[in-house]
Parts: structure tokens; sequence; C-alpha cells
């Protein structure tokens, strides 16, 4: 507790009127640049020692499989991260916008309420204006930014789930349109590209669209009937027809330009003959009847996701012979009924690059922290993962990750079905206009010809801006442009570059990192920068018995699928 206190003071206006959906957010304050620190006694977390990194179960918790052993301040600037075993990924993972750093006393005033969800407290080039639920947000430069300003005064973020009429907004142009847009359609980008106002801007097909099932629920219990779904999916048909150029079927779940991410078999090819005698065996002749499950958002890595799930039922109903209705559900509950295993039927979600390493996928979706997304982890899968994981050879990485793609094919929690390629598409005056390939643009670069103001339109509304809460593209998108964490990625690339801190480096076997702060940043709504504030942001996310574990949902699923697992991890909840 060693933050200004006036802080709930100063934001009481702007949280009243989040709280009715809308209003503005209060504007930085001055009173972050006393010229006095307050003084600073280092924290530590765990406070009475370092975790058990072999913890078992007991009759509150469940056994401790993260990485992380005690998160240390060493001094005001110099915070130090002891881990259970090597993590080479460290710096990619530290950089992801899921993991920004907070000011502590704003965290313990404003976790508890839910308001941070609403209105953030970050370092970032741009601070929250006002969010108007449902319409859009506007995002002001931060005049205190301890990075190169940005090359507009405000950012206003809309969203569209119709591919169709995002591009209507960029056609139509400023001051009623749009400067720039997010996943033009298939068919858009002819127009696009012959339009002399308008410039596209391709990415990678770094993603994996895939149709998941719950292990737990029957009939996706039985592994013959996951594998005749495996076969009696005509992936192929469905990139051809209605996915972007650039776009191929996925023959692994990582798609294979990342290290490591193409090892062992190809997955199953399209039989149907073959898949009718698997449902026969498992005792469905005549199929049987489920739901395929999606949420109508526009994602790069699923184009007009109605389309394809009505596709996916025919294919079903004339592959199979199994019945399928399609069920569309809101953006956020589907998202929380994924994280918490309650989609029963087969369900269609993807995956965006957060960093270049096999752990960004494959422990996030298969590891030992992956939760109840497929209903529960595969021992022998996460196995092999968290080898691949914390060995630093070559040699051993490859091996445990060929021997994790078998598995998956073996057992086939999930059919993955593309890598889609994708676009930006900007007004041709914007200076500075780009892609991501991890789906994040840096809106701060961009120089909208002559204008101060820069709108961007994305498929879909952020659910929160508390970031390490969420998962969805949209709000991290956002949550990126406010605020910071120790690392960070160069403009339109994926390569970590420092952020909050200057540096962070390792010892020999990469099982701890030390990271050096940069010294005098100005939180948006008080306080500066120290590394007790990077201790309590990430115990936050780590210690699900910690009194801030609060959020939008209360998840925080990305901490326990890239760093293995919560500390004082809940009990499974049975099926």
């Amino acid at each position: 507790m060693h933050r200004w206190r006036f802080l709930s003071i100063l934001m009481t206006l702007g949280l009243v009127l989040a709280a009715c959906g809308g209003g503005s957010s209060p504007t930085p304050s001055a009173s972050a640049s006393a010229a006095s620190l307050p003084p600073f006694t280092a924290t530590s977390y765990p406070t009475a020692g370092p975790a058990d990194c072999k913890a078992p179960a007991d009759s509150k918790h469940d056994a401790y499989t993260g990485e992380f052993k005690q998160i240390k301040a060493i001094d005001r600037y110099t915070v130090e991260f002891d881990l259970c075993g090597s993590d080479i990924a460290f710096l990619s993972k530290v950089a992801f916008s899921a993991f920004p750093i907070n000011d502590t006393a704003y965290l313990e005033a404003h976790s508890k309420d839910k308001s941070i969800v609403q209105v953030p407290n970050g370092t970032g080039p741009y601070f929250l204006k006002e969010w108007v639920k449902g319409d859009h947000i506007t995002l002001q430069a931060n005049p205190d930014y301890w990075g190169p300003k940005a090359k507009n005064q405000t950012v206003i973020l809309k969203w569209s789930t119709e591919s169709a009429q995002r591009l209507v907004q960029l056609q139509s142009g400023p001051p009623d349109g749009a400067d720039g847009i997010d996943n033009p359609g298939k068919g858009d980008l002819a127009a696009i590209s012959a339009d002399t106002n308008l410039k596209l801007y391709p990415r990678e097909g770094l993603n994996t669209l895939y149709l998941g099932m719950n292990i737990l629920d029957k009939p996706w219990d039985n592994e013959k009937v996951r594998q005749a779904i495996a076969m009696g999916i005509d992936r192929d048909r469905i990139v051809k027809n209605f996915f972007p150029p650039g776009s191929e079927v996925a023959t692994h779940f990582v798609p294979c330009s990342i290290k490591f991410a193409c090892g062992g078999d190809d997955w199953y090819t399209y039989d149907p003959v073959a898949a009718k005698k698997l449902l026969a065996e498992a005792g469905f002749p005549n199929g049987f009847t489920t739901k395929v499950q999606y949420r109508n958002v526009d994602r790069a890595y699923a184009p007009n996701v109605p389309i394809l799930a009505q596709e996916i039922q025919s294919q079903l109903k004339n592959n199979l012979g199994i019945t399928a209705t399609i069920d569309e559900q809101e953006s956020g509950t589907y998202i929380d009924n994924n994280t918490a295993g309650k989609l029963p039927g087969l369900f269609m979600l993807g995956w965006l690059i957060d960093y270049p390493d096999m752990t960004d996928w494959m422990d996030y979706h298969f590891g030992a922290g992956s939760g109840a997304k497929f209903g529960k982890p595969f021992a022998d899968i996460a196995a092999a993962i968290t080898t691949g994981a914390t060995k630093t050879a070559d040699a051993d990485r490859e091996a445990a990750y060929t021997l994790a793609n078998n598995l998956i094919k073996q057992h086939v929690p999930m059919v993955p079905i593309a890598h889609a390629g994708s676009a930006t598409a900007f007004r041709a005056d914007v200076v500075g206009a780009h892609s991501s390939p991890l789906t994040n643009e840096n809106f701060n670069v961009m120089q909208p010809g002559d204008r101060n103001t820069l709108v961007f339109v994305q498929g879909a509304e952020p659910l929160g801006l508390f970031c390490p809460d969420e998962t969805d593209g949209e709000s991290l998108r956002t949550c990126l442009q406010i605020n910071d964490s120790l690392y960070g990625f160069e403009v339109a690339g994926t390569k970590p570059i420092p952020a909050l801190a200057t540096s962070c480096t390792s010892n020999p076997d990469f099982s701890v990192w030390t990271c050096t702060l940069r010294q005098g940043v100005k939180f948006h709504l008080g306080g500066v920068l120290d590394a007790n504030d990077v201790v309590e942001s990430y115990a936050v996310s780590w210690d699900a018995d910690n009194p801030l574990h609060v959020g939008r949902s209360g998840a925080f699923d990305y901490f326990p699928g890239l760093f293995g697992g919560f500390l004082n991890p809940p009990i499974p909840k049975p099926s």
C-alpha cells in the first residue's frame, strides 16, 4: 500500500459513468510527477518463501503444476523471477499484452469491485477517454508516455461483425467512416486492391481454426467417435470454398512456420467410409444428434463463422449421418463457457499467435495448466508438452513436440481445420499503417493524413479492459494501446523488445530471470512504476487464492495456460 491514496477519489466520477454503460474516464493525473517518491520496501510473492514446485493436492487445492517459484523485488527497479525449471520463451511470454503491469494501489482499490475491468490505469501510449458500450471506445494520446509520442491524438475503436459493413466504412473514409479495418472479407479483397484510395496489408496465416470436443461429455468420451469426426470432415472443401487467399488446410495444430510445429504424422485425410466404420464400432451406426456451437465474431482464423457452421452441419449430416443443430452464443458467454468446459457438442474456436514459440500454442490448449477447454488435459500429451517447454536443446524439444503431435492426432480433442490468411486495410494516406502477425496493431505509429484522429473498425467489441482476465483479441488489441508489459513486440513483427523493463536476463539454464525496470514511468491515473508493481501484477494472476484475483470472469485463463498453472489451484469441479 505505497501509492497515493487520492486515486479512488479521482476515479469516482469515471467509475460511476462506466458502471452505467459509458461515460468518460478521468484524464491522467499530473500528481504522478511528484518529485519525491514514497519510501520503498521490497516485497516478494509468496511472502513466506518460495512455492513448493511439487506441491500435491490437498483438501482445498489441486496439485501445483506451475513454473513460478517466487517473484521478488530486489530493489526499487529490479525484479527477479525464480522458476521451477527452464523457460527459454520467457521474454516472449512477458511481452504478451495479457500480462501488463498495473499500479499496486490501483489494483488494491479497484479489483474487488471489478471497476478495473471498465477503467484501466495503464502506462501505454494512450489512456481511455470513454467507452460507450455497444458503440465505440475513444483513446487519447498519453502526454506523459515514456516512449515516442503517438503520431495521432485520438483513436476511436468501432466494431462490426459484417466484413461488408467494415468495408463500407473504410470506403466512406473520414470524417464519418473509418481510416482502417480488420479482416476484410474474401469477397472484399479485389475491391480494396483496385481502389487507389485504399491499401491492403496481408498477414501470414499464423492462426488455427479448430472444431473442438469435450472429452468428458458423451459421445465425445469415446476416442473412436472423435477420430471419426477427424476423418469425416472435408477440410479441403472448407478452405477452398470459404477462406481467403493465403489460407491452407492444417496438417498439424500449429502452423509449420513455427519451429518444431510439424514433427510427427500429418492429420487424417478425408475418409467418410473409414469414419462411418469407426462410428459403427463405437456403437453409433446411424449417427447421433449434437450441436455446432460458435460465437459470431469475425476473426482472422474464421471468416464468416455462421456460414462455416452451416457447412460443418451439412457435412456431418451428409458424410456421417450426424444431425446437428446450430447454436450461436454471445461472444463473452461463449468464451467463458469454453474456459469452464461448458460447451456440450462440437464447438468452433481458433487461436491467433501471441508469440512465435510452441509454448504459446501447445501449453495453452493441451498442457497441464490448460484447464477444461476440452474437458480435461490428457496426461500423456501434457507430459510431452512440459518436456518440450522446459528443455533447452533443439533436439530434445523437437522430439517432445513430435510425440505431442502424434498423441493429439491419436486422442483428437479437436480437429484442426485451417491456417487462414488475413489482412488489415487502411486509407492510402495513413502513414505507418500495417498489419501485425500477432493481430496487435500499434496505432501510436500511424499518422492518418492531415487528421489527428484515427478510426479503426474491428470484428467485435472488447469484453473487458483488465486483460490478465481476458483472452479475446479485441480486448487484447485495445489493452495493447493502454498498457505496457515488461517487454513488447516490435511493430509489425514478433521479436520481443524491452518496454517497461530495459532488460530481462537469465542465468545459464533459464530458470532465473532478472528484469531491470525503466525509471520514472507514470501510470495514467497516478503512481510511478516500481518493482513491487511487477510483483503484485503477477501475483494477482498467479495465485487463485489472492483476494485481488478478480476480473470480468475471474478465469485468468492465459496465466495457467502459458505458465503451467495457478498457485493454490482450485480443485476441478465434477463434470
